[in-house]
């Protein structure tokens, strides 16, 4: 992988990220189109722009994590435990994934088949979560966080968006649309944070040199330094997005990608 495909790579994973198009997906995509065959270099590049991904979720939503941080060392019960107690719950479906299906998962990363296919199911969720019409909810609540955490970890496979999954299961459950991209952003750190040392214990244990063959320090810099900057950009612009409802145009474009996808893998 040289520095072009880097910065290239870490472009898509910085705007997917957060934009409810899959980053794993078009990570994918990516690599098949810029010739970086080896599915193991994509793995061990993704651990690496995840990693940036969560550093721009903490800069663009620095005060929020702030104000769970005071509130989580008071002596009192409030709102930013609660909200503590919330992120705790989402993450108990992605660590039995994580545990026990992370090489079923990983062995989806080696067609685009998988990632047509789930790109078509984003833009089916997305598209019920815009007509569908729940009652709104004042809060998130423990059993809604247990849900969307189900949501987070189904994304897990390629071409299944991780923030579309979380926010759209949010919105169908009748939750405000400004309290979720918040949550489902914030949600998303402790495991991929938390997947991103399992994958770093694995390439230790393999050899690191094994792991990154072919990826020069200065590719993988590149790739990083690409997934911050985009990433901060996606952030900011999808919690707007998602406040104003825009998430319609976002499922046309999956349907779309998803169909070119699985046309090209078949035909």
């Amino acid at each position: 992988m040289n520095e072009l495909q880097a910065l290239l790579m870490g472009i898509f994973q910085g705007l997917t990220e957060y934009l409810p198009v899959s980053s794993s997906g078009h990570l994918a995509i990516a690599a098949e189109v810029l010739g970086v065959q080896d599915p193991d270099k994509v793995m061990s590049f993704a651990v690496v722009v995840h990693v940036a991904t969560v550093l721009s979720t903490l800069v663009i939503l620095w005060k929020e994590v702030a104000w769970i941080l005071k509130g989580t060392f008071s002596a009192q019960w409030n709102d930013e435990k609660r909200y503590v107690l919330n992120i705790l719950v989402s993450m108990l479906p992605i660590m039995v994934v994580g545990f026990f299906f992370k090489d079923y998962i990983e062995q989806a990363f080696s067609g685009l088949f998988v990632v047509g296919c789930c790109l078509l199911v984003t833009a089916a969720l997305l598209s019920f979560s815009h007509f569908a019409k729940p009652r709104v909810k004042e809060h998130i609540s423990p059993v809604d966080a247990f849900v969307i955490g189900i949501a987070q970890a189904i994304a897990c496979l390629p071409g299944l968006s991780r923030s579309g999954s979380t926010i759209g299961m949010g919105l169908i459950l009748g939750n405000k649309k400004e309290h979720l991209a918040q949550f489902s952003f914030l949600m998303s750190i402790p495991p991929i944070l938390g997947m991103a040392l399992l994958d770093a214990k694995e390439m230790v244990e393999e050899g690191v040199d094994k792991a990154m063959d072919g990826i020069t320090p200065m590719a993988l810099a590149v790739g990083f330094v690409a997934a911050f900057l985009t990433g901060c950009a996606a952030c900011r612009l999808m919690i707007n997005l998602v406040k104003k409802g825009k998430m319609l145009w976002f499922a046309v474009y999956c349907a779309v990608v998803g169909v070119i996808v699985l046309a090209s893998q078949l035909c």
